[in-house]
């Protein structure tokens, strides 16, 4: 939770505000508390949006249908005024993490817990059902894990029967990996689409997988349409478990059961009124969420306070509660040092201001794992960022860093994640540093609002997550396939090219290969492909028939992507054969690993990556402020973190100039908007946080290294 900003109100009807739980673009939430003690989550909507009729009617339409939804297991309505000025819902506060966040950090639930889950979860939806209601985004970020058992929460895209459509007919409202058939193909959501998605919700409980896969969009929606769910181990060991989720997964929604029919199946009780149904580390996570609200803020003043007070010339109830806090400190033996804390206007100390508190860029990253050598590159660039703004003589404020290592493990993200986000004095963040961070950390960054900058974390299957705080900062991965496609084809002559992919690599690189064979017609008409696919399997071995298949053809280029050992396997074979024609692997398999094992063979391959060398003109002051640091060059990725380190540091300046220090709703706002020009290219965002242009840069091996020849061409979008 972040503190109140100035402008924030005090009370909103009967509720005192305590702090901000979160932020976007439509809105705030706050955390309220009304005078008998009870919490409350208050949203807020911004005055912009309460003037659209459209948008007022949405409002109203998610407040009245919140208010029917009476069931212990769905959050319950305790407030609402859709026809405010800025219009507002307030709901029970649950203290505790998400689903998301639970299996993300702590992995799988038992089988049990995930019969508990299902029976508690069936039971809210066959109430909404039972009202003509349908929930329409049914998803683990929209469950809540709490004291009290589980809650079911957002109504903000659910609709009834009679009501029309506020939305375009062609709009799929809901969230890939969890729509049912009907919705991904755009047809109207009725019951049986939720049980079709509580029933990938508990696939995902029960392995922390979801049943048709992620990736892009469109093929996580066609996969929903037409390929049968795939269940974990966790899942396949339950027969009877097994049974009931393919039957809510069935294609055609009248042979799904409804959700009374699903509640009797799941043998166990309800939660009870405890936490005894959940494995001891989830519950731990929910005892400190719960603990966390013993330690609420003071009650601050805002700006809002002190413009009431001077309109009606006597002091509001929140500065009352102020200096009866103040005189708690005096009582406690604060003497005469708890009242000098305020000056004579009633505003707080310099000392004690926003401006005296720290202001921090995270850093998300794999500093001890596998891809440790691009996290701590990274890491080195932010910080190398920060000092330089700390030793500029006029700097408005002062920065420091703060890590938080995930090893390159997706069970150790969201815990990596949870500790910058538990830190309100972290602003941004630069991370994480592979793919397979990125998932389990969207929803907690996005919750907090807190933005997450990557620029190595290249995947095109993010677009199925929660994208709400998350930028990336580079051109995506499979764009290598054009950049290919200009530099052997176009530049190089080449015209008979052929790709070799290995898919014991990843799939990004698989996407790759499809995109550079989709887009070779455009640099060079002329030219043809021979493309040949290895499936996974035992080892190198299987590649040597493959590239005597591809020599056989002739070809004067070649495209790798899989491994490094792949890669380097396919080098001495290319070697041994006397091939000469151009050759080049994805960015990701060559490194250190590749030249070691290709040896003499690995002299002239060549990569197009989307980060810079580190010997490249455009960074030597930055390779001169490295070296006097850490005693040698900087690594690859360095450079694109310091950019984007000073992207931020560019939004805080501006903010500052603007009237103090931003909350992270705002910087996150900020960094959307407008263009900033790094040391490395402009930076500047589409409207889904990816950055805008498809620049890479030409490397080669030459003399046993890796060596930076020069920026290829920016290839036009799309």
């Amino acid at each position: 939770m972040e503190r109140l900003e100035p402008s924030d109100p005090s009370r909103i009807a009967g509720y005192r505000l305590l702090g901000r739980l979160g932020a976007g673009g439509m809105g705030v939430v706050y955390l309220g508390r009304t005078d008998d003690g009870a919490l409350a989550a208050v949203k807020v909507i911004r005055a912009e949006y309460a003037d659209e009729d459209d948008f007022r009617a949405r409002f109203r339409r998610e407040a009245s249908i919140a208010a029917r939804v009476d069931s212990p297991w769905a959050v319950r309505v305790t407030g609402a005024d859709p026809d405010a000025p800025a219009p507002w819902l307030a709901t029970s506060f649950v203290p505790g993490p998400s689903l998301t966040e639970a299996v993300a950090a702590h992995g799988p639930l038992p089988p049990r817990a995930v019969r508990l889950l299902g029976k508690a979860l069936a039971r809210a939806l066959g109430v909404m059902h039972e009202q003509g209601l349908v929930h329409r985004d049914v998803k683990p970020g929209n469950v809540l894990l709490g004291m009290d058992g589980p809650r079911l929460i957002d109504f903000g895209i659910a609709r009834g029967g009679e009501h029309t459509a506020l939305t375009s007919a062609d709009v799929i409202l809901g969230t890939p990996g969890f729509l049912s058939p009907e919705q991904a193909v755009g047809r109207a959501a009725e019951p049986a689409g939720d049980v079709f998605s509580l029933g990938c919700l508990l696939a995902y409980a029960a392995s922390g997988r979801l049943p048709f896969g992620t990736g892009a969009v469109d093929a996580v929606l066609f996969r929903t349409v037409h390929d049968e769910p795939e269940f974990g181990p966790e899942v396949l060991a339950d027969p009877e478990l097994t049974a009931l989720l393919r039957t809510c997964l069935a294609k055609h929604p009248d042979i799904r059961p409804g959700t009374r029919e699903l509640e009797e199946s799941l043998t166990e009780d309800t939660p009870g009124a405890g936490t005894d149904w959940l494995p001891d580390p989830v519950v731990a996570t929910i005892a400190e969420r719960a603990a966390a609200l013993l330690a609420l803020p003071g009650i601050e003043e805002t700006a809002a306070d002190r413009e009431a007070e001077r309109a009606a010339g006597a002091p509001s109830r929140r500065r009352f509660l102020a200096l009866a806090s103040g005189g708690a400190v005096l009582a406690a033996g604060g003497g005469l040092a708890g009242w000098l804390a305020l000056r004579d206007d009633g505003k707080r100390a310099p000392a004690a201001g926003p401006a005296a508190r720290s202001w921090v860029i995270g850093v998300h990253g794999d500093l001890s794992g596998p891809q440790k050598a691009a996290g701590q590159a990274q890491e080195r660039g932010v910080r190398l960022a920060v000092d330089a703004f700390n030793a500029r003589p006029d700097k408005p404020f002062t920065l420091s860093v703060a890590t938080a290592d995930d090893a390159g493990r997706a069970d150790r993200s969201a815990a990596a994640a949870a500790t910058l986000i538990g830190d309100p004095d972290v602003l941004a963040v630069v991370g994480p540093t592979g793919n397979a961070s990125v998932m389990p950390a969207l929803e907690p960054y996005g919750e907090a609002a807190l933005a997450l900058l990557t620029v190595s974390a290249l995947a095109v299957s993010f677009g199925v997550a929660d994208r709400r705080s998350f930028f990336q900062a580079s051109p995506l991965s499979l764009g290598q396939g054009s950049a290919v496609n200009m530099s052997l084809a176009k530049a190089q002559g080449a015209r008979r090219l052929g790709i070799l992919c290995d898919r014991d690599g990843d799939a990004e690189g698989w996407q790759a290969s499809v995109h550079l064979a989709r887009t070779l017609a455009l640099f060079a008409a002329d030219a043809t492909l021979y493309p040949r696919v290895v499936p996974r399997g035992p080892g190198e071995a299987d590649l040597e028939p493959v590239v005597a298949d591809l020599l056989a053809q002739r070809l004067d280029g070649l495209f790798y992507t899989g491994t490094p050992a792949g890669a380097a396997k396919v080098a001495v074979l290319l070697a041994a054969a006397g091939f000469r024609g151009a050759r080049a692997a994805d960015f990701a398999a060559i490194g250190p690993e590749f030249l070691t094992a290709a040896g003499p063979a690995a002299e002239g391959w060549q990569f197009l990556a989307p980060y810079i060398g580190p010997e490249a003109p455009e960074v030597a002051a930055l390779a001169r402020a490295h070296r006097a640091a850490y005693g040698s060059a900087p690594g690859f990725w360095t450079a694109e973190a310091h950019d984007v380190a000073n992207l931020v540091v560019d939004r805080l300046v501006t903010a500052v100039r603007a009237g103090g220090r931003p909350s992270r709703a705002e910087l996150l706002a900020a960094l959307g908007h407008g263009t900033f020009r790094g040391l490395t290219k402009e930076y500047a965002f589409d409207d889904q946080r990816v950055v805008k242009g498809n620049l890479f840069f030409l490397h080669r091996v030459e003399g046993g290294r890796l060596r930076y020849v020069g920026r290829a061409a920016e290839l036009p979008a799309g």
